[in-house]
């Protein structure tokens, strides 16, 4: 169909009014002018006028009238059939939108290091899917690198890192903090102590995982023992976090982790805490600036308020000196 004013060729439903579509519904629901306009809460004449120009527009007869109101036409319950499902399509979409926009659906990407039970992520992300179950939650492992770097390319809304990193061309807040805490075969010269300090551990054997937390665990590692004597060699092992925990309790060496760690099921393992680590360490939110998703904010807002002091954020799981997990 040609537009007058343009000269070009556009549809005739791109034309039709939805209030014209809307009170034809009506009266097609209640096969009655008075009634149907009664039901939209507008004058008869209006829904009687609309009708008309729509059937005119159309060049098909909708409604077959008589005394006591109207029928469908065949022509016109094929009309209204689509036309229905057209409207439900649309209502769908408008609510979903809304939905979208305060965060009730859609689809939220988180980078972890790992996620322990009972842990504060796991307890996070749970109290999250429950308050938003319209959200899907699909999370991705990996090194801290390596989930900024996916963070970047818009492949994750969010990661979760160990430390408090500045990066230029990110947002970040710190979210809660566990204590260091040193793994050790429960047979070490040091198992029953109450705690160790980093000249204790001086010529031990470390062990650390590539992937999760490891790049970040041989790091702190070499700058608490620079110097030290004697020396203590660090091995890097591609293993899950559990593996690595089952090498220690077997005796290939010593590791260190957050004391979320210890509330992994763990034999031939204690684990004892440092007692000469300035603070915990820290674990933060990062994420790209220009992602307004709603689900990111609420997510956020969630972990700022579990992460204050007082409600458990910056509380870590209760460490016994000696205790074999």
């Amino acid at each position: 169909m040609i537009d007058r004013q343009s000269g070009m060729l556009t549809s005739l439903g791109s034309r039709i009014p939805m209030t014209s579509l809307i009170q034809t519904l009506a009266v097609a629901e209640y096969l009655n002018f008075r009634h149907a306009a009664n039901a939209l809460g507008v004058a008869q004449s209006s829904v009687s006028a609309r009708v008309k120009t729509l059937e005119e527009d159309l060049g098909i007869l909708l409604f077959e009238r008589h005394a006591r109101g109207v029928r469908l036409t065949e022509a016109g319950r094929q009309f209204i059939e689509r036309i229905a499902a057209g409207i439900d399509q649309l209502d769908h979409a408008v609510k979903t939108a809304g939905m979208a926009a305060s965060g009730e659906c859609g689809r939220l990407r988180i980078g972890v290091h790992a996620l322990i039970p009972c842990s504060f992520l796991a307890d996070l992300l749970a109290g999250y899917r429950e308050d938003h179950p319209g959200i899907d939650i699909e999370i991705t492992e990996g090194t801290a690198r390596d989930t900024v770097t996916q963070l970047r390319a818009d492949r994750l809304d969010v990661v979760f890192v160990a430390g408090s990193p500045e990066l230029p061309d990110c947002h970040s807040r710190r979210i809660w903090a566990e204590p260091l805490v040193a793994a050790l075969p429960d047979r070490h010269r040091l198992a029953d102590q109450l705690a160790v300090t980093w000249a204790d551990l001086a010529g031990e054997t470390f062990l650390v995982r590539s992937g999760g937390t490891g790049p970040q665990a041989y790091d702190h590692i070499v700058l608490r023992l620079a110097g030290r004597w004697p020396t203590s060699s660090i091995q890097r092992f591609d293993v899950e976090r559990s593996t690595l925990l089952s090498m220690v309790g077997q005796g290939f060496g010593i590791t260190i982790a957050g004391a979320a760690t210890t509330l992994l099921p763990t034999s031939g393992v204690v684990f004892l805490p440092f007692a000469d680590e300035p603070e915990p360490v820290p674990f933060s939110a990062v994420w790209s600036p220009y992602n307004r998703s709603a689900a990111l904010h609420n997510l956020l807002t969630l972990a700022s308020d579990m992460g204050r002091p007082g409600s458990g954020g910056l509380i870590s799981p209760a460490i016994r000196p000696g205790h074999s997990a």
